[in-house]
């Protein structure tokens, strides 16, 4: 699957960046929780999906925690994270890996970057708020 292809379709159809939007409109269960050692997880549980994120984030922490567990929802549906990282030696890094390049193009549009196209990353980073390597994913 193409995850950006997959991120545009969403935002086409949902007519907004917002992951929170999306998930609304998806039926998405999303519970805000002060969680330890963790800042989101995703859950699929008996037919449900379901997003955990630290009530303790910002907001635009939480959004983008909110766009990555979606990542998962839709390109690792059937996987347990927690599990594999909790019990097994399964390195999960590609999961990792491919929820933060969804969740960057789902929160970053094309036409962001090509209005700030004369930005190099590190003015991307502060302009936008996102770490600099979650800019270099985007920008690949």
């Amino acid at each position: 699957m193409d995850i950006k292809k997959k991120a545009d379709s969403l935002v086409r159809k949902f007519q907004t960046r917002n992951p929170f939007e999306i998930i609304q409109g998806l039926n998405v269960i999303l519970v805000f929780a002060p969680l330890v050692n963790t800042r989101a997880f995703y859950q699929y549980f008996q037919r449900n999906n379901i997003i955990y994120i630290d009530e303790s984030l910002t907001k635009q922490e939480q959004a983008f925690e909110c766009a990555h567990e979606m990542g998962h929802m839709f390109l690792h549906k059937k996987a347990n994270a927690i599990f594999m990282d909790t019990r097994t030696n399964f390195n999960s890094d590609k999961f990792e890996l491919e929820a933060d390049i969804f969740a960057m193009d789902l929160l970053v549009g094309d036409d962001v970057l090509s209005e700030y196209s004369s930005y190099n990353t590190e003015q991307l980073t502060r302009l936008l708020g996102y770490e600099k390597r979650l800019i270099e994913l985007r920008l690949r």
